[in-house]
C-alpha cells in the first residue's frame, strides 16, 4: 500500500497507520465514473491517495450544483457525516481524474475516533475545511455574479488537473453551475474579449495561470 504517513501527515500514530494498512483496501476509479451516488448508503470512507474527486449536490429538481473538490491526502466530509449518522448520501461524487483511494469500512470510524487522537483531529479538520468550502460555494451562489462564479469554477477545475486549461463543453459547465448553455457561452465569449480566457473547441485556457 502507498505511504499513508506522507500523504496524511495528521495520521501520525503508528498503531493507527498499521490498522489502516490491515483493514483498508485500495480502489481505483476512471475519470468520469461515479464513486458515490445520491440516495445510497455509504458503507466505506475514501482516503484519497491519487487524483481528485468532484462533489455535487442535487437541488431536488433534478439539477446538480458543484460544491467542492476532494484532493489527494483528503477525504470527503459529507461521506463521513453520512457514515457516522447512517444516512443515505445527499451528494454525488465523481472521479474528476483517474483516482485511487484507500477504502475504510465504516465500523472503524467510531472505533478510531475513540482510540486515536490523530484520527479525531483528522476528522475535525476535514469537517472544518469542507464546511468552509461549502460556505464558499453557497456564498458564490448567493453573492457572486455568474461571470465571477464561472471564472472561479474554471480556475478551480484547472488547478485540480495541474494545468492552465480544462477540456469541457459549455453544456457541462451549465449543468454544474445550474444555468443555461447559452448564458455560459455568452459569458465565456465576454471573458475571452477581456483576455481572461482563451476559447477553442471544448477547451478553455486561462492565460495568466501557470501549470503545476
Amino acid at each position: 500500500m502507498t505511504d499513508i504517513a506522507s500523504l496524511f501527515p495528521l495520521l501520525n500514530e503508528p498503531e493507527l497507520l498499521q490498522e489502516i494498512e490491515e483493514v483498508g483496501s485500495m480502489i481505483e476509479f476512471k475519470e468520469g465514473e461515479d464513486i458515490i451516488t445520491t440516495g445510497k448508503y455509504i458503507k466505506r470512507v475514501p482516503l484519497l491517495v491519487k487524483g481528485a474527486i468532484r462533489v455535487l449536490r442535487n437541488d431536488g429538481d433534478g439539477h446538480e450544483v458543484f460544491l467542492y473538490f476532494v484532493n489527494r491526502g483528503q477525504t470527503c466530509a459529507v461521506s463521513l457525516a453520512c457514515c457516522v449518522n447512517h444516512k443515505k448520501s445527499n451528494i454525488r461524487a465523481v472521479a474528476e481524474t483517474d483516482c485511487m483511494f484507500i477504502s475504510i469500512p465504516i465500523e472503524y470510524l467510531e472505533k478510531w475516533n475513540k482510540k486515536y487522537q490523530s484520527w479525531r483531529n483528522f476528522m475535525l479538520i476535514t469537517y472544518q475545511s469542507r464546511f468552509d468550502e461549502v460556505m464558499m460555494a453557497l456564498d458564490s451562489i448567493a453573492f457572486l455574479k455568474l461571470d465571477e462564479r464561472l471564472l472561479r469554477y474554471i480556475e478551480g477545475k484547472a488547478r485540480v488537473h495541474g494545468e492552465n486549461y480544462i477540456n469541457i463543453t459549455h453544456q457541462k459547465i451549465a449543468e454544474e453551475l445550474n444555468t443555461s448553455r447559452e448564458v455560459v457561452s455568452r459569458l465565456l465569449k465576454k471573458a475571452e474579449e477581456e483576455g481572461e480566457v482563451e476559447l477553442s473547441r471544448n477547451k478553455i485556457t486561462i492565460p495568466g495561470m501557470l501549470p503545476i
